[in-house]
């Protein structure tokens, strides 16, 4: 049996990274095609000497050209934490509007079926907790979040789009807080922060009071649902996520606990637009993918801790 061709955008991402290891050990021929902007080679590094793995240095909000066949596109190309989309704005809108649109076109040529990794930002600041698949958003489209928030928007119109004027065989995943291994340790999220910051004995910075509340859902239990989504024959957005809700600041003080560390809290001005409240509804992806979280926070935080402390 011929061998399906994977293609991941954003492949030498966090999660892109961990997709790629799963379609090869399923069997899959994977292309990572990643411009580094927030990605790290060292991610793939491994991966580089398996035959049936081949890395192309791209950035996709340009022209993409790929020979031969393509079975399928995972879109996971952006930045996807504030402190990247912030410092890079015009690049996040332009790979969620050219390069979602670029790959689309490439699954158009190819007949390809085509997964755009979507985000939980859709949302905004939610109005409704927690979040099903049926609610519109509560987005600032001209604050600073918004160049995400819109550009992951645009995304899934425009890959709507395309499955109902093209016939493009689409799925889009909602995707929420997720951590593990292979987060930078300057990602500038919750977790990477409060673990580096902890195995320093460093203060630990908490933005307002952090009552604000997240769910946090480890890797592999994302990549789970992923793979459920993309051979499932759902179209519209499924949420996969943990909805197990803390609050940022108790989040802060297990992290000093299970690190031993002596870090005391220190608190800084809640940034602008920042989400009160973050949490799936998982109802759907129950239902129809037979999927949910089965690493706990304690169990996925010590295996992050250890990674962390692993490349120190």
């Amino acid at each position: 049996m011929k061998k399906k061709t994977m293609l991941i955008t954003g492949g030498a991402g966090f999660i892109g990274s961990h997709l790629c290891e799963l379609f090869l050990d399923r069997g899959c021929r994977v292309i990572c095609m990643d411009n580094l902007i927030t990605g790290k080679l060292s991610n793939v590094s491994k991966l580089l000497k398996d035959r049936n793995f081949q890395f192309t240095k791209h950035n996709v909000s340009q022209y993409i050209d790929i020979k031969g066949t393509v079975d399928c596109i995972l879109h996971f190309a952006s930045p996807a934490s504030p402190i990247d989309y912030l410092k890079f704005p015009i690049q996040t809108l332009k790979v969620g509007s050219l390069g979602t649109h670029n790959a689309l076109g490439l699954a158009k040529a190819k007949g390809a079926k085509f997964l755009l990794a979507s985000t939980s930002e859709v949302y905004g600041d939610p109005l409704v907790n927690p979040q099903p698949e049926s609610y519109w958003g509560h987005v600032n489209c001209i604050g600073p979040r918004g160049v995400y928030d819109e550009s992951k928007r645009f995304a899934e119109a425009i890959t709507m789009a395309y499955h109902r004027y093209h016939r493009i065989d689409t799925r889009i995943v909602r995707i929420f807080n997720t951590y593990g291994e292979r987060m930078r340790e300057e990602d500038g999220r919750a977790i990477p922060n409060f673990i580096n910051q902890a195995l320093n004995d460093e203060p630990i910075t908490v933005y307002g009071r952090g009552d604000q509340t997240r769910s946090f859902c480890y890797v592999s239990d994302l990549i789970d649902g992923i793979y459920r989504l993309l051979m499932s024959g759902e179209d519209y957005p499924v949420n996969i996520g943990n909805p197990n809700e803390i609050t940022i600041l108790e989040l802060a003080e297990k992290i000093i606990r299970l690190t031993g560390s002596k870090s005391r809290i220190i608190r800084k001005s809640l940034p602008t637009d920042d989400p009160k409240v973050r949490r799936p509804n998982i109802s759907k992806a129950k239902k129809i993918l037979k999927w949910y979280p089965k690493i706990d926070l304690k169990t996925g935080l010590k295996k992050t801790i250890d990674y962390f402390e692993g490349v120190k």
